[in-house]
């Protein structure tokens, strides 16, 4: 059986701009994903840490990191198909709660990017989960 715990926000540092931001095509954002392994006992599973950086002229908007895990049996098999599963979740999770938090911000008409599952290594992410 697989247990998806509630996703944790661990930072939204938001900086308003110094400056009027007169070009929001400048705004820029950078997502990065950290997989650790977690092992108990009687339970194995992974953490999913999301990060988000909102930059405009070299200067930091937001800083949003967010950390979501999966308990799994130790008994129960995970495929690759389903690690991607779990990784799309957390990053659903990860993007509603920005839509949610973005509101009132100089943000409010930003999305986080798409995830780009192609650059997910999965090979390098299934032994954490044996």
């Amino acid at each position: 059986m697989i247990e998806q715990t509630e996703l944790v926000v661990t930072e939204w540092n938001y900086n308003p701009p110094s400056i009027p931001i007169e070009e929001p095509w400048k705004i820029s954002n950078f997502i990065t994903l950290d997989v650790m392994k977690k092992r108990a006992s009687t339970k194995k599973g992974i953490a999913c840490r999301f990060s988000c950086r909102f930059v405009f002229e070299q200067e930091t908007i937001l800083e949003y990191v967010a950390e979501d895990s999966y308990v799994i049996d130790l008994a129960d098999i995970i495929d690759k198909n389903e690690l991607l599963n779990m990784v799309r979740n957390s990053y659903s999770k990860f993007r509603d709660k920005f839509d949610l938090r973005k509101l009132g911000t100089i943000l409010s008409d930003k999305s986080l990017r798409t995830l780009e599952e192609n650059k997910i290594d999965l090979d390098a992410m299934l032994p954490l989960l044996k």
